[in-house]
């Protein structure tokens, strides 16, 4: 089972990473702006209420929406997602499903989907940190 302090710890690990203030949410600088890869999710309790964080899910973003529904069709205990994300290339994953191999190859992946390509080269070998269908976008 994984935790918030896994995440915490395995998110800050990566090259160019911070946690953004006053919420659990990790992002790196990308063009000078803060690009987010994983965050905890907001749950909309009650209709036209605001969202409340809920801290047993994690929201982590994915190279595309191919890879998204490929999570999801893999196992529905640990990936779901919400009409919120309908088009948005995240998935939410419940942290009392996932080990903390899986959390470190999820944020992984989802920090190189963010990362800009000098962060990208600073960083271990993909091997460290899993395999992602991410590659750095050109422009």
């Amino acid at each position: 089972m994984a935790t918030q302090k896994d995440v915490r710890r395995i998110a800050l690990s990566l090259p160019g990473t911070s946690e953004v203030k006053g919420r659990f949410a990790f992002s790196v600088a990308k063009r000078d702006k803060q690009k987010a890869f994983v965050w905890v999710w907001r749950e909309r309790v009650k209709p036209k209420k605001p969202r409340v964080p809920n801290p047993a899910v994690l929201a982590v973003r994915v190279a595309d929406l191919d890879e998204k529904n490929v999570l999801l069709g893999l196992d529905g205990e640990k990936f779901f997602t919400e009409p919120h994300y309908d088009g948005f290339p995240a998935v939410l994953v419940r942290l009392s499903k996932v080990t903390a191999a899986e959390l470190r190859q999820l944020v992984a992946s989802a920090w190189r989907c963010m990362a800009p390509r000098s962060a990208l080269s600073e960083s271990k070998p993909m091997s460290a940190y899993g395999r992602s269908r991410a590659r750095p976008r050109r422009r």
